[in-house]
């Protein structure tokens, strides 16, 4: 009796511990990779559901046709401090991230925050070599 005891306290914390609260739950903008112009570089976003699914996802507007490419994946449950892998299968485009509240970060699969030339903006390319890949989350 102990036994079934123990096991279903066991099977009721791990229950309990698995439902971590998404830090906020919508729709939210970012921009990890800074565009220099008007090019059509993608508007990528992620989208916390209530119950915790995440989605990623870009729409990017050819700017001499206007015509609009679309994707969005899910990458699973949120987790804290979880390095997700987002695989956008239109330009077979994969890199991992994390996120906070108010942050979203480019990592390696380890959860390293990247530093690349691309993270730069304009005006920080001029004074640096690379920056942190990171970026505010921006709600509509």
């Amino acid at each position: 009796m102990k036994k079934i005891f123990s096991l279903l306290i066991l099977c009721f914390s791990i229950f309990v511990l698995a439902q971590v609260k998404p830090p906020f739950t919508g729709y939210r903008s970012f921009d990890i990779m800074k565009g220099y112009s008007g090019s059509g570089t993608p508007h990528y976003y992620l989208d916390v559901k209530k119950n915790g699914d995440v989605y990623f996802g870009y729409v990017q507007v050819n700017q001499a046709s206007r015509e609009e490419t679309k994707e969005e994946v899910n990458v699973g449950k949120y987790a804290p401090n979880k390095v997700m892998k987002v695989h956008f299968k239109n330009y077979e485009e994969t890199f991992f991230v994390k996120f906070d509240k108010n942050k979203i970060y480019m990592t390696d699969e380890k959860g390293t925050v990247q530093n690349l030339e691309g993270c730069c903006s304009a005006s920080e390319s001029i004074d640096k070599d690379t920056c942190n890949c990171e970026s505010e989350l921006y709600e509509r």
